[in-house]
Parts: structure tokens; sequence; C-alpha cells
């Protein structure tokens, strides 16, 4: 006797199968590229130009009226300029500024909370329209014909709950980036980015910082500190072995995700 699978169960079971072999393929393809780089260096990023990377937006921010350029007649100095001839300040698109990360921060938090409640209830009824309330419950089948009409019902409820949480987190961070001038917003502000990898090893640790800085707020150094940059996007991580190692496999991850228990 020849059993065949109904034709919607096919379909399912050929989409399945289809599924498992691309993920399966992917997989596989990830593994030889890794084997192939088998006792190489991972490869350091070429330097691109960021506003062509796909997903790149140019910011968009209220900016107020412009206001007209003020000339200062018959004079040498220029108003706001760091240097006699030139303002060496980054202000131009393309132009560089050092950025640097200085973060020291703790914090500490403690919440402990405790709750208890008690509650009882009583009931009597000795006459109920000229009836006698234990007569009548006395009659019922299965009940004390000696009830107490004083205490024909009682209540009582207890509950407790009891919490406590503790957070202890402190960050240390001291880094030097410089950044490129990618937009020069309305009202002068600068739009920076800034991308930095070294490589210790079979170990790339990667720097990326992006932000909004006022030209006032650059120094004469030419430098900027990261807690005057405005929508400060800072990230500091790596990729290679050790990073590798340190993160679930992703069959470990998927089953995370899916398993509700």
């Amino acid at each position: 006797m020849t059993t065949t699978l109904p034709t919607l169960t096919a379909a399912r079971l050929l989409r399945f199968a289809g599924i498992a072999g691309i993920c399966l393929g992917l997989g596989a393809c990830n593994a030889i590229d890794r084997i192939s780089r088998i006792g190489e260096e991972p490869q350091l990023a070429q330097i691109e130009n960021p506003t062509e990377k796909q997903g790149y937006k140019p910011v968009s921010l209220p900016m107020p009226r412009p206001e007209p350029v003020a000339h200062a007649p018959n004079s040498l100095w220029r108003p706001g300029s760091r240097a006699f001839f030139k303002d060496q300040r980054a202000n131009r698109v393309g132009d560089l500024l050092t950025v640097t990360v200085n973060i020291d921060e703790s914090a500490q938090f403690e919440n402990s909370t405790t709750r208890n409640r008690t509650g009882s209830e009583g009931l009597s009824v000795p006459q109920f329209f000229g009836y006698d309330i234990p007569s009548v419950v006395g009659r019922l089948p299965g009940n004390n014909p000696n009830a107490d009409p004083d205490n024909l019902a009682e209540l009582g409820s207890n509950s407790a709950s009891s919490g406590s949480g503790t957070i202890d987190r402190e960050e240390t961070i001291n880094l030097s980036v410089a950044a490129i001038v990618t937009q020069v917003l309305p009202n002068g502000n600068l739009v920076i980015m800034g991308r930095q990898e070294l490589r210790v090893n079979y170990e790339v640790r990667e720097l990326l910082i992006t932000g909004i800085v006022r030209p006032e707020d650059i120094t004469a150094g030419n430098a900027v500190p990261h807690t005057k940059i405005a929508e400060a996007r800072l990230s500091y991580g790596g990729r290679g072995v050790i990073s590798d190692v340190q993160q679930p496999r992703y069959g470990q991850q998927l089953f995370d995700i899916i398993f509700p228990w």
C-alpha cells in the first residue's frame, strides 16, 4: 500500500527544504571563507568616502534664518580667527579635527521593596425574613445541625511580596580619533564622522564616532571633546578571533529567539 502526502504538505516540505538549503549554503560559504583565511591577519577596511556608503543620509535639522556676512573694511584681522593670516580650525567639508573621548563614569543603584497585606471577613445571619437560619441550614443534606448563626461564614486572605535589585556599573574610556567634516549645516555647525581601526595580532579594534560640532567649541589645537558633540554616536568594539569566541553560535542565538521557555 502506497501513501502519498497531500499537495499542501508537500509544498510546505519543499519550502522548508529550500530554506534549510539556503541556510546551509550560507553557512557553508561562511565556513569556506573562514577556512581560506586560516593563519592570515584580519584585513583592514579600505579608505572610502563616507557620503557614498549605502545608507548614508545628510543631516537635516531646524536651522535659523541665514544672516548676512559682516565684513570689516580696512582690517587685516577676521572676527573669530585664531591665527593672524588664517584660521587653522576645521570649517569646511573635508577638513580634519581631533575628537578626544574621556569617559569615566560610574553608577550605583539599589532598590528594595517589601509589602504585606492581611484581610479577614466574617458573616452572621441569625434571622432572615422570619426564618431561623440555623434550623434551615441544619435541614440541608450534609450540613452541621449545630451551625452557629453568629459565625456562618468566615473569609481570610494573606499576601506578601518582597523584591530587591542592585546595579553597579563603571566605565572608563580614553581615546582620540581624527574625524572628517562631511557636511556644513546652514547655521555653520559641522557634521563630523570619524573611524579608526587598530589591529593587534589577530584582533581588530574599531572606533566609530559621528555627531554635530559648533565651530566655537573647537579649540585652538583643532580638537573638540566628546562632551561638546551634539547627537553623538560612539561605538567601540572589535572583530577577530577573540570576538568570534566570545559570541554565541548562530544556532544558539536562533534557539534563544524562537524557544519560548
